[in-house]
C-alpha cells in the first residue's frame, strides 16, 4: 500500500448496494469485489473497504456486540460546489442528514449511504 493511501472500513448491510451507491453517485471506482461479504472501492488516495454482515469484520465481538453501520465518524469528500452536488444527489434520490451548514472554513452537508453510514461533502471557503 502506498504511503499516501488512506484506508477506511465501513460496515454495510448490502455490499452490492453500497458498491452501486458509491460508484454511481460519489465518483468511486471498484477495485475488488468479494460480494456479498466484502468489496474495495477507491477515489483518489482513499481506499474504502465495504464489509458486509458475512465478512470477517462483521463477526461478533467477544462480548456479543456485532459491528454495524451508522454512527457519526465519516469520510470527508472535498467538492468544488456543494450546492450543485446536493442538487444532483437529491435528484437521484439520495437522503441527507442535514442542510448545508456554512462556517469560516467552508460549507458542508452530511448524507447517508444505503446502510446509514455518513459521508460529508465539503466545499472549502473561497473555492
Amino acid at each position: 500500500m502506498p504511503d499516501d493511501e488512506v484506508s477506511v472500513r465501513y460496515m454495510v448491510d448490502d455490499v452490492e448496494s453500497a458498491i452501486g451507491f458509491y460508484t454511481s453517485h460519489l465518483g468511486f471506482a471498484l477495485g475488488f469485489s468479494a460480494a456479498p461479504a466484502f468489496a474495495e472501492i477507491r477515489r483518489g488516495n482513499l481506499r474504502l473497504l465495504l464489509s458486509g454482515p458475512t465478512s470477517s469484520a462483521g463477526r461478533p465481538m467477544p462480548d456479543g456486540r456485532r459491528p454495524g453501520p451508522g454512527g457519526w465518524n465519516r469520510i470527508h469528500l472535498i467538492v468544488a460546489d456543494v450546492a450543485a452536488e446536493v442538487e444532483r444527489l437529491r435528484a437521484a434520490g439520495v437522503g441527507f442528514r442535514s442542510d448545508i451548514v456554512r462556517g469560516p472554513g467552508g460549507a458542508q452537508i452530511v448524507l447517508d449511504d444505503p446502510s446509514g453510514n455518513p459521508i460529508e461533502l465539503f466545499q472549502p471557503a473561497g473555492s
